[in-house]
């Protein structure tokens, strides 16, 4: 299935640039640098579930910020995956396959609407950080 194309969904980390960059850049940890190059190297279209911004394209030039979904309160989850699904409608293609590279505070409002649009796969389920940094290693 690797080589069927696929929209990739990569999360958002604590550490970060101090200044503003391209979203692709800002973000600086080690999980996400290895999450980028995985979807890099697959040549599908990708974005960047910000806590802050929402979806965010690669490209996109954005402030660096202080803001995580871990420790939001539920109602404050909901609202950050509805406003996420309507730029999901805005800016991602309907249908063919969604990967899903996210812990589970973004994905748990988001997988019903993906799987209204897409076959999802989240690879990295249920995976600690360091086993995810592993499997992106691997794959």
């Amino acid at each position: 299935m690797v080589d069927t194309p696929a929209v990739y969904l990569v999360s958002c980390v604590g550490k970060k640039l101090d200044r503003a960059a391209c979203a692709k850049d800002l973000y600086d940890s080690t999980l996400f640098r290895l999450a980028r190059r995985y979807v890099e190297r697959r040549q599908g279209e990708w974005f960047i579930l910000s806590a802050k911004y929402g979806l965010v394209a690669p490209d996109q030039h954005v402030e660096p910020y202080d803001h995580t979904l871990n420790g939001m309160k539920v109602a404050e989850r909901r609202a950050w995956a509805h406003r996420v699904q309507q730029q999901m409608g805005a800016e991602m293609p309907s249908g063919g396959r969604c990967v899903v590279l996210a812990g589970n505070q973004y994905r748990e409002f988001l997988m019903d609407y993906l799987s209204t649009r897409f076959t999802t796969e989240v690879p990295m389920k249920g995976l600690r950080i360091g086993e995810q940094q592993r499997w992106l290693l691997d794959n």
